[in-house]
């Protein structure tokens, strides 16, 4: 049984008319926290120290409204129903597997009393009327109904209170300050299990009315005025009301599946979950009664928890709070105006569009509670002229919660238009927004010295050059070098000259990919054009163990005896893994041949010594050359580079 700490003098002639709403302003935002409790089996919310008691896995959590577990009653062997005294001093809890009641300090959280109530009774639910702590106890067609009569010093226990009924599961108890003799007891195990309202004036349970309402009841709440009770449960797609006096159906208030939780806010606000099987919400307010439509909030995409009171609403009744997800992924859901009818607004632009040219935007937005036509809606565009939105005025509703506005966009690229509904004292604020792709003219760029290569290091100017735009005139310059090992870098950023040109120079020791890069403006699309500029590699070499020099016709010659080697010292441009390719060639018949071709590794220095060996023959003209080739040498880092020969002459 839940029990409000307000006073319980709230006038009930609200419960079923048109809801008195707070006035309009900007909503709270709901909240959705993750809270450490595995299953629930009652919830009940302390106003004055603004905690939320809930009971579970042998523990009671304490926590704070914003989600945050501050304490845990630990040692409560399945502990289940839980209770506030009507002064919310002392938090009253069913400890089933430990067969007692106990009492704790809601200000100090200390456990004050307990009250075992039998071996093997097992008390499951509770609930407080004149003095007394009423219990369900049992398991199937062994339950029934106790007390604890704490108007006796010390106080005293007893079974077998339930009358003429025999329960065939362990009472649901529901009792309320407002009607202090009444207690309700819903035997809710099976089809057939009644509701039985028992009159406790004298301290010993009388039946006053009984009726079958069909059983397999989840969970219950009683209205503010203690008249009514309202029902949830397994085959109910509504939270069905029963006038105490009679136990006649009243009222229905209808949810989409199979309901599962109820909780009443002080002023009689309905609120309940639903099993939602499908998705489509499953937390239901009727701030208008059971003749008006509901708010519907989806706080969950699971389907909503099936066992244990898990909603409840404030103290003050102006925020619900409710408990989704299962064991070890819970989250505490905030409704910070639940009240309110939950608006959802969609809209709809074209895909595509034209730069000036006119477009329509269509949107619907829908709410439990229809909003007349004309309701305004505010309109923004954001595009690049005005990236922080400009507004577009307002629009309003049509009858049938639809709406269109046409709008020619001035500015290209992504344009988004953002509706906006402000909310009012019954219905929540909203916004959406969609995007269109609107076209941009493509600007001229071009860029020099594409495919051309050039000597080792030379300096190397490129110009970019941006035909008419509208609004920028800025231009960047990249250069990014061939191999892993150097980034991508920024040369040069800045407005083209008169001309549409800017220029940035690249020392050319790789080849490079140089790129220029128009980022465009509200009219003319972005642009990047790219040069792919090669470098050859810088390399030198020299022939040693010679021991002259001479002129061979017009070519100088090194003279080698012909059985000393010729040594040949390469420097060569390095990059990991790079080799060097020799070329030997003999002269013989007025032609040269090749005669040898091999690769040979480059030293970090960039250095290489080859012995080239010797003849053993006079009179032999050899010539031998170094070379990078692009990929043999061993990597694509520059363009193929051929050295000069270099001439031998072996002799006696």
């Amino acid at each position: 049984m839940r029990i409000r700490t307000l006073p319980a003098a709230v006038a009930t002639a609200a419960l079923f008319s048109s809801a008195v709403l707070a006035t309009a302003g900007p909503a709270a935002a709901d909240t959705s926290v993750p809270i450490s409790v595995g299953t629930v089996n009652d919830t009940v919310v302390d106003g004055a120290h603004q905690h939320l008691y809930i009971s579970g896995d042998s523990t009671i959590s304490v926590v704070g409204y914003d989600g945050k577990v501050l304490s845990k009653l630990s040692g409560l062997p399945q502990v289940s129903d839980l209770q506030l005294s009507p002064d919310g001093s002392t938090l009253y809890a069913a400890v089933t597997g430990a067969d007692k009641i106990v009492a704790f300090d809601t200000a100090t959280l200390t456990q004050t009393a307990e009250y075992p109530t039998g071996a093997g009774t097992a008390p499951r639910h509770i609930a407080l009327a004149e003095g007394r702590i009423w219990f369900g106890y049992g398991d199937q067609w062994d339950s029934g109904l106790g007390e604890v009569d704490l108007t006796a010093d010390p106080a005293t226990v007893s079974l077998d209170l339930a009358g003429a009924h025999d329960f065939a599961s362990t009472p649901m108890l529901y009792a309320d300050p407002a009607n202090p003799d009444t207690l309700v007891a819903l035997d809710g195990g099976i089809s057939t299990g009644p509701i039985v309202v028992y009159d406790v004036s004298s301290g010993t349970p009388v039946i006053r009315v009984t009726a079958n309402e069909g059983g397999f009841y989840r969970d219950a709440a009683l209205t503010p005025d203690g008249q009514s009770i309202l029902v949830v449960g397994q085959g109910h797609q509504a939270v069905v009301e029963y006038r105490l006096s009679d136990l006649r159906e009243v009222h229905e208030y209808p949810v989409n599946s199979e309901s599962e939780t109820v909780s009443i806010a002080p002023d009689g606000t309905v609120a309940a979950t639903s099993l939602d099987t499908e998705n489509t919400g499953d937390t239901y307010v009727f701030p208008g009664g059971a003749d008006a439509p509901a708010s519907v909030r989806n706080l969950s995409d699971a389907w909503m928890t099936w066992s244990g009171h898990s909603t409840a609403w404030s103290a003050d009744g102006t925020k619900l709070f409710v408990l989704t997800g299962s064991s070890g992924a819970m989250q505490l859901q905030t409704v910070t105006e639940p009240r309110k009818y939950v608006s959802k607004l969609t809209v709809d632009a074209p895909a595509t569009g034209t730069r000036g040219k006119t477009l329509t935007v269509k949107g619907t937005l829908t709410t439990g509670l229809q909003l007349p036509a004309g309701t305004p809606l505010n309109v923004t565009r954001t595009d690049l002229l005005s990236p922080s939105g400009k507004s577009l005025g307002t629009r309003t509703l049509g009858a049938n919660g639809t709406f269109s506005f046409t709008d020619a966009p001035p500015a290209g690229s992504k344009v988004r238009y953002t509706v906006t509904y402000a909310g009012d004292a019954a219905h929540t604020p909203a916004s959406a927004s969609d995007t269109v792709t609107v076209s941009r003219a493509t600007p001229a760029l071009t860029l020099t010295n594409n495919k051309k290569t050039y000597t080792y290091g030379k300096n190397v100017v490129f110009t970019a050059h941006l035909g008419t735009t509208y609004s920028n005139r800025t231009v960047e310059i990249w250069a990014d070098p061939y191999g892993g090992d150097k980034p991508n870098k920024l040369l040069k950023t800045g407005k083209t000259d008169a001309h549409g040109n800017l220029s940035a120079t690249v020392t050319m020791s790789r080849d490079t990919a140089v790129t220029a890069v128009f980022k465009g403006d509200a009219r003319y699309a972005g642009r990047t054009v790219k040069s792919a500029a090669y470098a050859h590699v810088k390399t030198a070499s020299s022939l040693s163990k010679y021991y002259r020099t001479a002129t061979i016709g017009s070519t100088r010659y090194r003279y080698y005896h012909k059985n000393t080697d010729a040594v040949l010292t390469t420097t060569m441009t390095y990059y990991q893994g790079r080799k060097e390719r020799l070329d030997l060639q003999v002269y013989s018949g007025g032609t040269w041949h090749t005669t040898d071709s091999e690769y040979f590794s480059l030293g970090t220095n960039g250095k290489s010594v080859v012995n080239l060996g010797h003849p053993g023959t006079s009179g032999i003209r050899a010539r031998v050359r170094t070379s990078y080739i692009d990929p043999s040498s061993g990597d694509s880092v520059n363009t193929t580079t051929y050295g000069t020969w270099n001439y031998l002459y072996f002799s006696n």
